[in-house]
């Protein structure tokens, strides 16, 4: 029944207490409006201090995932809680918030698998949350790892609510919040946290965009480096290669890297980076090689395209070798260098600890490796233009002195003994013709004046490399010393020279040796 004017004025009391009722009323809806207030500025200057913490470390998200927990605590009322990310069938630790002996016990997990039952295993199989409001009763706990029970005792959880880190509907991570009472959570307080999950999905998904943009900068900037070494280097290329691996072994994460090329039968080093000086001494020394009996190198010459090696310890081929004693491999990546199905050399990526290289690693070290055979065969083609043309300049060359000096020999001669030392790269030699018994020299190049003579005076046909030009081979000695023991012009000319190799080709026509 309505209070009426009459009942009002005959009853005052009755008046103030309604004036009253209806003032407190509006007290109470007033601190509600206030608390609402206060609860979403707290919310959006929480949300705005994430949002610093991202823009100012840009793909580090170890900052951003402690600024969103100690938020997100702070909001909920949680003493204290923890991050975990999805690695396979594991969760590794990222962040922890609450007191330093819980946060210590927390970090000394490592990466763990849930135990069935437990509140990350059930969000796997689909639960939207977990809300616990006596972790100590559940059952999966006695079955848990007991570094994960020791954790739980040392941070005295009792209620908790885990949210799920989603992305594409699959479980990326976790974010909790503990309390050392029983004490549910609100319904705000869970969707709050929801919301910081929500966030640190956002954060992960601008780290992994912005680590890619700026790995596939990375890469463009080493590719173009590269170009500018090709460009600046026609036909050169060992700078290359040494550009090539320099860049290669810093983007795949290498402590060091290697690269050979391949005759068919031996390996010779043609570029190394960040090597250990111990095992770098012993490569010098070792020079070109054949590969070892089950090594990467050998796997590669019988063809796999790859070798991919997580601890060279477990690996029979790999396990005693110098790579390991004086180079300290654990774990190596190599990569044939192929040319139309043809093995012309390898690179391989070294780390100094046991951890594997990844898929995108993997990719960029098989994407340098295709450089290298570009730039190997680019170097090749300009060398070959480049010798056809030295050839056809100095034919040239000879053809002129032969028309500006013609039946005189001598100036054709020197001009041909010059020309053809020139194009081989070598220091002494002579032409000499052929007068059945000697074999005098008509043009010397190098010698100094008394051997100069004893060439020019003719040298017998019965020494070694002369008997087999007579008989029309092409004759080679890599070292001249073990027979300058019987030979005494021989010796003159390795003492008075220095001279270790020799090359003869013979001259002849219509199968005579005219010199």
């Amino acid at each position: 029944m309505s209070t009426t004017p009459d009942s009002t004025l005959a009853n005052p009391d009755q008046r103030i207490a309604d004036l009253e009722r209806q003032l407190g009323e509006r007290e109470a809806e007033l601190a509600e409006c206030k608390a609402e207030r206060d609860e979403a500025l707290q919310r959006e200057t929480a949300t705005a201090e994430v949002l610093g913490v991202i823009n100012s470390s840009p793909g580090d998200l170890a900052p951003v995932f402690d600024a969103i927990l100690e938020k997100a605590h702070a909001l909920c009322g949680a003493t204290h809680g923890v991050m975990i990310i999805r690695e396979g069938e594991e969760f590794r630790p990222v962040a922890a918030n609450g007191e330093p002996a819980f946060v210590d016990a927390f970090w000394h997990l490592g990466p763990v698998r849930p135990p069935e039952g437990s509140p990350p295993e059930r969000l796997l199989r689909g639960e939207r949350i977990v809300h616990v409001a006596d972790f100590q009763a559940e059952d999966f706990l006695q079955n848990a790892p007991p570094q994960l029970r020791r954790a739980t005792e040392i941070g005295g959880i009792r209620t908790m609510v885990a949210v799920p880190l989603r992305k594409d509907d699959a479980v990326i991570g976790i974010i909790t919040a503990f309390r050392k009472e029983i004490r549910p959570f609100s319904d705000k307080q869970i969707a709050l946290l929801e919301n910081f999950a929500a966030q640190a999905v956002i954060a992960i998904e601008n780290a992994r965009l912005l680590s890619e943009t700026r790995e596939a900068l990375e890469q463009q900037t080493a590719t173009a480096e590269v170009l500018g070494v090709i460009n600046s280097s026609p036909g050169d290329l060992a700078p290359v290669l040494d550009a090539m691996l320099e860049r290669a072994t810093a983007l795949c994460g290498a402590a060091f890297g290697t690269l050979a090329t391949y005759d068919g039968e031996r390996f010779a080093p043609a570029a190394a980076y960040g090597v250990p000086t111990a095992f770098a001494a012993f490569r010098a020394e070792r020079g070109a090689f054949a590969p070892p009996p089950g090594s990467s190198l050998e796997r590669v010459a019988i063809g796999e395209s790859l070798v991919h090696i997580a601890d060279v310890m477990t690996d029979p081929g790999q396990a005693a070798t110098p790579l390991v004693k004086l180079g300290g491999c654990r774990s190596l990546l190599c990569v044939a260098l192929r040319k139309d199905g043809t093995l012309i050399g390898a690179i391989t990526a070294y780390r100094q600890e046991v951890r594997p290289f990844s898929d995108k690693q993997i990719a960029l070290l098989e994407n340098f490796a295709a450089q290298a055979v570009i730039a190997m065969e680019n170097a090749r083609l300009i060398n070959e233009t480049r010798d056809a043309l030295e050839q056809q300049t100095a034919t040239a060359e000879v053809l002129q002195v032969i028309n500006s000096s013609p039946g005189d020999l001598a100036p054709v001669f020197d001009a041909i003994l010059e020309k053809a030392h020139n194009l081989c790269g070598v220091e002494y030699g002579a032409l000499h013709l052929y007068d059945s018994e000697k074999f005098p020299a008509v043009a010397t190049r190098g010698f100094p004046e008394k051997m100069d003579q004893l060439t020019r005076e003719g040298l017998p046909s019965t020494l070694p490399m002369f008997e087999r030009l007579a008989r029309g081979e092409v004759v080679q000695v890599p070292d001249l010393t073990p027979f300058a023991a019987n030979h005494a012009i021989i010796r003159a000319a390795v003492e008075s020279t220095g001279t270790r190799t020799y090359l003869a080709v013979p001259l002849r026509k219509d199968g005579a040796l005219l010199g």
